[in-house]
C-alpha cells in the first residue's frame, strides 16, 4: 500500500517539530502561489481564477501519491506557454470554447501520464536530454517574457509563439504604450529583483500584488487607461465534465504529449536536485508519473488545467524547511481561503504587476553557465543546446522541443555508428595494454601482433564501420603480422548483423594466415557468441578473460591455465567444454 499511496509512509510517522517547519513553508508558497498562478493563468490564455483552481485538487492529490516531499505542485510558466502554443494553433472560436479545450487538454495529459507510468515507462524522459531541456527552457524563458510586453506597455500586442514575430508585434505597437502601466510594471520588476537581493525571506511578489492593487484603487489609475484584472469569480471550482470528443484528441494529442513529458520531466529533475541538496532518497519515477496522471486526470474535472512542479516554489519550499507534503496541503488551505474570501482584493490588481511577476521569476529559467561549458567541453551537445534554442525562439515552442530531441537523437546514432577505435599496445614491464595515442613511448608495440579495442556495442548502424577500420588497422600492420586480438571489453552486445560482420572479419583474417583471438567479453555478449554461432568460426581455445592471457596463449598455449579458461567460457549453458590447445 505505502507503494502506491506514499503519504502512508511519512503520515504515521510525523514529527512534531516538524510541523511549525512545514506551516511556515507551506504559507510562504501558499502567498506566492495566489499571484503567480494568477499570471501563468493568463501566460496560457485563461481567466485568471484558473490559476488558482489548478493550485487546489491537482496540488492536493500529488501531496497523498507524490513521492518528493518538497516540490511545489501548480501551474508553471513553461507549461502556460505550451498551452497557449498548442491551443493557438487550432481554430478555437470563443473564450469558452478555448477554456473548454485546455481543460480537455488537461485530462488528455493526464491520461498520457497516467498510462505511462502505470506501465512503467518513466524511463522514455530520458529522451529529453539535458541539452534539449536547456535550450527549450531558455528559449520558451524569453517567449514567455517578450509574450508579457503588452502587458507591460499597457497596449493590445498580437500574440506569437515566434521571437521575432513577437518583437515586431511589440515594436509596431510601442506609440501606444500607456505610460502607467509601464511604470507599475518596471516598478514591480525593481522591487521584486531587489527585496530578492536584499533578503530573500522578504515576499516581494506578495508587495507588488499589494502595492499595485492599492496604487490603482487610491490614485484611480483605471481612468487613465491601467488594465487590472478585474472580477474574479468567488467560490470554489464546480465540477465540469471536460468537452470530449474523438476530433478533439486529434487536435491535440501532440501538445499532449509533449507537456506530459515535459511536466513529468520538471517534477522529476527539481525532486532529484532537491533530494540530492538534502541527502534523501524517496522519488520514484514511475509513481510520479502516476501522481501527476491523477493529478492532472483528478483537476481537469474541477477547471483545471496543466499542473507539474515549479522551479521557484520548490526552492522556496524548500529553503523555508518544508519537511513533508503536509506543507503542500497548508498552502491549498491559503488558496482556498482566498478564493472563498479574498477575490474581491484582486480587482484592482494591474496586469502589469503580474506582468512583472511572470518576467522576474521565468528570467531565472535562462541558464548561462551550462552553455559556457559545454562550449568549452562538450562542443557536439553545444550545437544540439543552440538547434534547440534556436529552434524553440524562431521556429515554434512544441517544434523546438521536437527538432531537440531528433537533433540529439541524430547526434547519439552518429556516436554510435562512428564509435572510437584504439590500438592498444603494453604498458613497459607491466600486464596492462593501453591506447597508443594515449600513452605513446610508454607502450611497446610489436610487429606480429595486433590489438584493436571497439569501444561500442556492435549492430546493424555500425557493423559495416567496424569491419572496415579493423581490416584497415590489419592491412597498415604489413606482412610481419600473425595474430589479432580484438578487446570486446567495451562489446556490451552484437545483433545479427553485427555478428555477421564480426564472423566475416574472422573470415578475412583467417584467410590471410593470421590468427584471431577476442578477450574480454562480458557474460551477455558471450552468450551471443554461443547463440549465434560465432563461437564455432571463433573456436573457444581463442576466446579469453584477459588481453595477457590471449598474449600468453599466443607465445605458449600451455601457459593459460584451467581456471582462466573457465572464466573465458562461462555462458548461460553453464562452463564450456574447452577443446585441446593448438600451436601456433
Amino acid at each position: 500500500m505505502r507503494k502506491f499511496f506514499p503519504f502512508l509512509e511519512w503520515l504515521p510517522n510525523y514529527k512534531k517539530s516538524d510541523f511549525p517547519k512545514d506551516v511556515v513553508a507551506g504559507f510562504t508558497v501558499g502567498v506566492i502561489l495566489v499571484p503567480q498562478g494568477m499570471a501563468y493563468a493568463m501566460i496560457a490564455g485563461l481567466p485568471p481564477v484558473y490559476g488558482l483552481y489548478t493550485a487546489l485538487l491537482p496540488i492536493l492529490i500529488y501531496s497523498f501519491l507524490g513521492t518528493s516531499r518538497q516540490v511545489g505542485m501548480g501551474p508553471v510558466a513553461m507549461d502556460s506557454l505550451l498551452v497557449a502554443a498548442g491551443l493557438g494553433a487550432l481554430s478555437i472560436t470563443g473564450v469558452e470554447n478555448y477554456i473548454a479545450m485546455a481543460l480537455f487538454l488537461g485530462l488528455t495529459v493526464g491520461v498520457i501520464q497516467l498510462v505511462l507510468g502505470l506501465l512503467r515507462m518513466g524511463f522514455l524522459v530520458n529522451f529529453l536530454s539535458k541539452p534539449v531541456i536547456n535550450g527549450f527552457t531558455s528559449g520558451a524563458a524569453i517567449i514567455i517574457i517578450f509574450s508579457q510586453f503588452g502587458h507591460l506597455l499597457g497596449a493590445t500586442i498580437e500574440k506569437s509563439n515566434q521571437f521575432h514575430q513577437l518583437v515586431i508585434n511589440s515594436f509596431t505597437m510601442l506609440e501606444s504604450t500607456n505610460p502607467y502601466d509601464l511604470a507599475i510594471g518596471i516598478l514591480g520588476i525593481l522591487l521584486i529583483v531587489l527585496f530578492k537581493k536584499w533578503d530573500e525571506r522578504i515576499p516581494g511578489i506578495l508587495l507588488v500584488v499589494i502595492l499595485g492593487s492599492l496604487g490603482v484603487y487610491f490614485f484611480d489609475l483605471q481612468e487613465h487607461g491601467v488594465n487590472v484584472v478585474g472580477t474574479v469569480p468567488s467560490g470554489l471550482p464546480n465540477f465540469v465534465l471536460p468537452d470530449i470528443g474523438l476530433q478533439n484528441f486529434m487536435d491535440i494529442w501532440p501538445i499532449a504529449l509533449t507537456l506530459a513529458l515535459v511536466g513529468y520531466l520538471e517534477t522529476i529533475s527539481i525532486g532529484k536536485a532537491i533530494e540530492e541538496k538534502n541527502g534523501t532518497d524517496h522519488i520514484d519515477a514511475n509513481q510520479e508519473l502516476v501522481a501527476l496522471g491523477a493529478a492532472n486526470m483528478a483537476g481537469s474535472f474541477f477547471q483545471s488545467y496543466i499542473s507539474t512542479a515549479s522551479f521557484s516554489r520548490s526552492a522556496i519550499n524548500d529553503e523555508t524547511g518544508a519537511r513533508t507534503n503536509l506543507a503542500a496541503i497548508i498552502s491549498v488551505l491559503l488558496v482556498v481561503l482566498t478564493l472563498l474570501f479574498l477575490t474581491p482584493f484582486f480587482y484592482y490588481l494591474p496586469n502589469a504587476a503580474l506582468a512583472s511577476i511572470i518576467m522576474v521569476s521565468v528570467f531565472g529559467l535562462i541558464d548561462i553557465s551550462y552553455p559556457k561549458s559545454l562550449w568549452k567541453y562538450r562542443k557536439d551537445e553545444f550545437v544540439v543546446l543552440t538547434v534547440t534554442f534556436l529552434a524553440t525562439l524562431f521556429v515554434g515552442i512544441k517544434e523546438g522541443i521536437l527538432i531537440g530531441v531528433l537533433f540529439s537523437l541524430l547526434l547519439m546514432v552518429y556516436r554510435t555508428s562512428n564509435p572510437h577505435v584504439a590500438v592498444l599496445g603494453n604498458i613497459k614491464n607491466s600486464s596492462y595494454y593501453k591506447n597508443v595515442n594515449r600513452f605513446g613511448d610508454a607502450v611497446t608495440l610489436r610487429d606480429d601482433l595486433l590489438i584493436v579495442r571497439f569501444d561500442s556495442q556492435i549492430y546493424f548502424g555500425n557493423a559495416d564501420y567496424f569491419k572496415k577500420q579493423l581490416m584497415k588497422h590489419v592491412r597498415n600492420k604489413g606482412t610481419g603480422l600473425k595474430a589479432v586480438i580484438l578487446n570486446a571489453e567495451p562489446i556490451n552486445y552484437i545483433d545479427s548483423t553485427g555478428a555477421v560482420a564480426l564472423r566475416r572479419v574472422i573470415d578475412e583474417i583467417h584467410d590471410l594466415g593470421l590468427q584471431f583471438y577476442l578477450t574480454g567479453a562480458i557474460g551477455p555478449t558471450r552468450d551471443i557468441l554461443y547463440s549465434s554461432g560465432l563461437i564455432d568460426v571463433l573456436k573457444t581455445e581463442y576466446l579469453f578473460a584477459e588481453i595477457n592471457d590471449a598474449v600468453s596463449y599466443y607465445e605458449n598455449p600451455d601457459a593459460v591455465s584451467d581456471l582462466q579458461l573457465k572464466v573465458a567460457h562461462q555462458n548461460q549453458m553453464g562452463v564450456t567444454k574447452v577443446t585441446e590447445p593448438k600451436k601456433n
